[in-house]
């Protein structure tokens, strides 16, 4: 589909599924599936998919690392203040 171009964004520049979702005109979620087979597909290459997880922007508390999509609510403060988590290849 955009699998190259997903890949050359974010070589250039980090970015969050919302961001790429919204540039392609697509749904979070089929970003979210590109992402799996993009990061499978690049060791290959000897490139890594880095994600900087989610974290929550009142009390600190950071989410896990794989996940690519947004967390509803922190489990420690409960806030729904939640930095997106961000995509990079390198």
């Amino acid at each position: 589909m955009y699998r190259k171009e997903i890949i050359a964004l974010l070589k250039e520049q980090s970015s969050t599924v919302s961001e790429l979702a919204r540039r392609f005109e697509v749904k979070s979620r089929d970003i979210e599936e590109e992402l799996e087979h993009i990061r499978r597909s690049i060791k290959n290459e000897g490139l890594t998919l880095r994600i900087t997880p989610a974290q929550c922007r009142k009390c600190g508390f950071v989410f896990n690392r794989d996940k690519f999509d947004k967390p509803g609510k922190c489990p420690k403060c409960r806030s729904t203040w939640i930095k997106e988590p961000e995509l990079r290849i390198g």
